[in-house]
């Protein structure tokens, strides 16, 4: 074949529909359109089998097909001539198809409907090219190759986690011209992943919440697949929640405990990439776009790349840092001096959850929450405010799970989420594994058992 399937990488993107036609046992033409056309290798496509249709009854009547897919960038048509060889309903290759159409399925809420039976496999027999009379526009931005390689420089030197999430972030946006991107950790005990970085959005959404299953985040962490879109995705919009005052009343208060998602409104390119550590969910590393087709096989390839390593730098971080922390110990209270003329916070703490308060105002919950108020706690109880990560991970009432790394990514959210929304409370590291909580206004605590 003079044109290779490589070559037509971008044409299975969906930007443009394909199409494909098949004949019966006794001839019969049908033609349909298709959703997913999966390139396997150099010879071999994959087409996903959703119905039992009459595409279907007739490729298993007459194993030949003749499939047309048509280059967006220059309106070039192809015609794939195939031959069917075999279903696939579990392994990589189906796995990966079936993520990739779940994430779409998510967005458009046909979850139900739209679900994966098998992958066909089919033998690539020919190619015709009809050009499509446009001229590819050359291709610009930085160049890819030398982008990862500086971006897993990166990745050393790194002094905490924080460090480490900031510097890929802006590593992707200074090396690959991805301006738009977060990082989400996963939490075990709730299913859910939990947004530490950002940037490139006006609001941080640092500790936003993916459920696994939801959206192209979630099922990318779900299905442990990098997830790729490259078009806008109809009636598609983030969810976005809306934080209410609670009213001081006597009756039943309906609380939000919920932070806005960033993202980019218009996003006609999605990229999400699981970080794993052998298998084990670590998190995910989301990157988005409003230009169409921003990311391509290769964006994808990089990325899966970056994320093996990445997750590999936590899980050094985390073994250094339990390595290196100092051991537990008496600690002598030393109050910190008032500040005079400071209106007292308001604090609450609601078990049910573990959320937080801060004058009527939803700051956090969960673990992260958990930690605040025992640090609150005791710094009234006593005026305590040095602090360190291992009693953390040794107080079995905060509930962390058995993952080293869990606690300093909690530690950067609640220090994030005090940043952003409570300058008057503060968290400073004072040294490897030790913590000051800095408090610059009275604080008056109530514990509420119900929500």
């Amino acid at each position: 074949m003079s044109v290779t399937l490589r070559d037509l990488r971008r044409c299975f993107e969906g930007a443009v529909p394909a199409a494909i036609a098949t004949s019966s046992g006794d001839g019969t033409p049908n033609v349909t359109k298709l959703s997913h056309v999966q390139f396997v290798d150099d010879r071999h496509v994959a087409l996903s089998y959703q119905f039992f249709n009459k595409t279907r009854e007739n490729i298993l009547a007459n194993p030949r097909a003749t499939v047309e897919v048509i280059d967006p960038g220059t309106a070039t048509h192809y015609h794939l001539y195939l031959e069917y060889q075999h279903t696939e309903t579990d392994g990589p290759l189906f796995e990966y198809m079936k993520a990739r159409l779940a994430a779409i399925a998510s967005h458009t809420g046909m979850s139900k409907v739209f679900k994966l039976l098998g992958s066909d496999v089919y033998r690539v027999l020919r190619i015709d090219a009809m050009p499509g009379g446009l001229t590819a526009a050359a291709a610009e931005g930085a160049d890819l190759l030398s982008g990862l390689r500086a971006c897993l420089a990166g990745l050393t030197g790194s002094a905490d986690l924080a460090m480490l999430l900031d510097g890929v972030l802006e590593g992707l946006e200074r090396h690959c011209d991805i301006r738009h991107g977060m990082v989400l950790m996963f939490d075990p005990q709730r299913g859910c992943l939990f947004t530490v970085a950002s940037r490139g959005y006006p609001e941080s959404g640092v500790g936003s919440e993916i459920g696994l299953g939801e959206g192209i985040i979630g099922v990318a962490a779900r299905e442990r697949s990098a997830i790729r879109i490259g078009y806008a995705v109809q009636d598609y919009r983030y969810v976005q929640a809306t934080r209410q005052r609670f009213a001081e009343s006597g009756g039943d208060i309906e609380l939000d405990r919920e932070i806005p998602f960033p993202g980019v409104p218009d996003a006609n390119s999605q990229l999400a990439v699981p970080i794993l550590l052998d298998q084990r969910l670590l998190g995910v590393i989301y990157v988005e776009s409003p230009q169409e087709q921003r990311f391509s096989y290769e964006e994808e390839d990089a990325l899966s790349i970056l994320a093996g390593q990445l997750a590999m730098a936590i899980e050094l971080l985390a073994r250094n840092s339990e390595q290196a922390a100092e051991p537990v110990r008496e600690t002598v209270a030393l109050p910190q001096p008032p500040v005079a003329g400071s209106a007292p916070v308001e604090v609450r703490h609601f078990a049910a959850d573990r959320s937080v308060f801060v004058d009527n105002e939803y700051l956090i919950k969960g673990v992260a929450g958990a930690i605040l108020w025992k640090l609150l706690s005791e710094y009234n109880e006593g005026g305590r405010c040095e602090f360190t990560n291992r009693e953390l991970r040794l107080d079995v009432s905060l509930g962390l799970p058995d993952i080293t790394d869990n606690l300093d990514a909690r530690l950067i959210l609640l220090q994030r989420r005090l940043a952003e929304r409570c300058p008057f409370l503060g968290i400073e590291k004072t040294g490897r594994g030790r913590f000051r909580m800095a408090v610059r206004r009275p604080v008056r605590l109530e514990n509420v058992a119900r929500c």
